[in-house]
């Protein structure tokens, strides 16, 4: 006879199995929400950046640092597809690599700040003692706008690729602390936690089997938000000059060296800006389908 009924929930999920949805029916949700027009349009288009990035060095067709003073505004042309910059170099070949920038600054961001934030998340919702001091820090952070403590950073340790990445990971991390520690707090006190708690379950298993998965869902979507965040931060940090070097293909230092010839030139401005908001405007529209799938109070609503 059983005489424990809670025990079959503590098997990792957040509610019982029955009632949580699986892995087919989150797939199928999935794929309804492609056939919306507005949906499967931001999919080709991000899938499209991702090629683009990936393909850079074999769909250029000119290396994107080579200056050329004889070629300074050219036209379009058979080995400038979208012309020149002020520099002579081509604008089609920056373009594709500063996708490739872009990219690499969202994903290593979204990857830093989930996994760091992560760890904190969960000591801060499971140790109460901890929990104080991990939250004031937090706090402090959070209060300093995210695009001034990036230029802080960033104006301390120097414009290359890495100390922007970490200059935009640093003002993320926050907020992947306070999800995680929610959901930690939230299910702490779930019957499945407690009765594990009581068999003498080790914290490490406790946390690693019955409450970190909880997290997966949410991070998931934050994680589409953190990505797009990113990528919009690294653009402006370039366009004001405290980003990466000039030299480097990236869509904000195309628009701030373009930015000056704008009516000579306005595709300079143009082209990366339309790339960059067409990429941003994929990846939200993306994350918020994930926000639904995942999400049961939103799904519930639709």
């Amino acid at each position: 006879m059983n005489t424990n009924p809670v025990l079959p929930m503590a098997q990792g999920s957040e509610v019982p199995a029955s009632a949580a949805p699986p892995a087919a029916t989150l797939g199928r949700q999935l794929l309804k929400a492609l056939k919306s027009p507005p949906v499967m349009v931001a999919f080709i288009v991000f899938s499209i950046v991702i090629v683009l990035s990936v393909l850079a060095p074999v769909l250029g067709t000119v290396d994107p640092v080579a200056i050329n003073p004889g070629k300074r505004f050219a036209g379009i042309t058979e080995d400038h597809w979208l012309g020149t910059d002020a520099f002579g170099r081509d604008t089609y070949s920056r373009l594709l690599y500063g996708a490739r920038v872009s990219l690499i600054v969202g994903l290593g961001a979204m990857i830093i700040s989930i996994a760091i934030g992560l760890v904190i998340g969960v000591v801060s919702g499971y140790f109460r003692t901890a929990d104080v001091i991990i939250m004031r820090v937090m706090d402090g952070i959070m209060a300093i706008p995210s695009i001034l403590l990036a230029i802080a950073l960033v104006s301390l340790t120097g414009g290359t690729l890495a100390t922007v990445l970490v200059a935009i990971t640093v003002p993320e991390i926050p907020r992947v602390v306070r999800l995680v520690r929610g959901v930690i707090l939230s299910v702490r006190s779930e019957p499945y936690v407690e009765a594990a708690v009581s068999l003498g379950t080790r914290i490490h298993r406790l946390l690693m089997r019955h409450m970190v998965p909880n997290t997966v869902a949410p991070l998931i979507v934050q994680g589409s938000f953190i990505f797009a965040s990113a990528i919009l931060t690294e653009a402006t940090l370039s366009f004001l000059g405290a980003g990466l070097p000039s030299e480097i293909p990236s869509w904000g230092n195309m628009m701030a060296d373009g930015r000056m010839y704008f009516q000579l030139k306005p595709g300079l401005v143009l082209y990366p800006g339309i790339m960059l908001s067409l990429t941003l405007l994929s990846v939200n529209i993306l994350g918020d389908v994930l926000r639904d799938v995942l999400d049961p109070k939103m799904a519930r609503k639709g």
